[in-house]
């Protein structure tokens, strides 16, 4: 027969018992809502320093780089959609990687405006100078270099968070220019609540600091990241109607994350002094 002390330490040990599996669910569940960010994000990019698995962001592709890095799931046979966007210009992109970041040779209390010739349309940006003098001061080196010409936009995530990202000549989610900027303007007025709003041009990275290099995200629908990317320029209405166009056709696998079915191509891109 149990005794009143037994039986007391026994039901002592079941509520540890449970409170403990209690404990491992909860962390299971967190691992795995953390999980779902990063590879939802896969906004990320690949240095010289750095190989990328945007998120914003783990998942890009086959185990590359993005605003966060792991790969996709394998296509769910998604029904055949229309591509709405013409074919790229003639052109093949360029090879070309340098080991630092160019020196500073934009005026940063100026206007610059960055301008996307794709495929689907026109893409004009706003670029924030002042605010991210080091990502604008690369991206209009790069933009000189004819780096983005013909590179294609590698991934469209349309579950979770709404982002276009773009910016890696290998179309892999594993390219960069071989050089890594700093972060910048991560407390930019506009991220609120830890949200990137529809309109919003920002960094990818490896998901560790100051790892931005070459590729990033195009925000076509306000999404919850965390203010982990710098935000560096802001879409105009008529790219606005270019990414909703791209969006509407979706992505490969069907499942909210893969390769845009639309074919955007950046043909040109050029930033300009206003």
């Amino acid at each position: 027969m149990v005794s009143q002390e037994q039986r007391r330490r026994q039901l002592a040990r079941e509520k540890f018992l449970r409170q403990q599996q209690r404990r491992t669910d909860s962390r299971r569940k967190a691992r795995m809502r953390n999980s779902v960010i990063a590879s939802v994000l896969g906004v990320i990019v690949i240095g010289s320093v750095a190989l990328y698995t945007t998120g914003v962001m783990k998942d890009d592709g086959d185990k590359k780089v993005d605003a966060a890095g792991s790969s996709p799931s394998a296509p769910a046979s998604p029904s055949k959609v229309p591509d709405p966007c013409e074919k790229p210009a003639k052109g093949s992109v360029k090879k070309q990687s340098w080991k630092k970041e160019p020196a500073m040779s934009i005026d940063t209390s100026a206007d610059y405006t960055m301008k996307l010739a794709t495929t689907c349309g026109d893409i004009g940006i706003a670029l924030k100078a002042s605010a991210a003098p080091h990502t604008v001061n690369s991206f209009s080196y790069l933009a000189d270099k004819g780096f983005f010409d013909h590179t294609k936009c590698h991934r469209l995530t349309t579950k979770g968070i709404f982002v276009l990202q773009c910016g890696d000549p290998t179309a892999a989610g594993t390219g960069g220019p071989g050089y890594t900027i700093p972060d910048e303007n991560l407390k930019d007025p506009s991220l609120k609540k830890n949200t990137y709003p529809a309109g919003t041009v920002a960094m990818a990275n490896t998901g560790q600091p100051h790892t931005g290099g070459s590729q990033f995200f195009l925000v076509f629908k306000d999404s919850p990241l965390p203010p982990s990317y710098t935000p560096f320029g802001t879409i105009d209405k008529g790219g606005m109607k270019v990414l909703d166009k791209i969006a509407k056709a979706g992505e490969n696998t069907g499942q909210g994350d893969g390769a845009p079915n639309a074919t955007v191509v950046i043909d040109k891109a050029t930033v300009t002094k206003s």
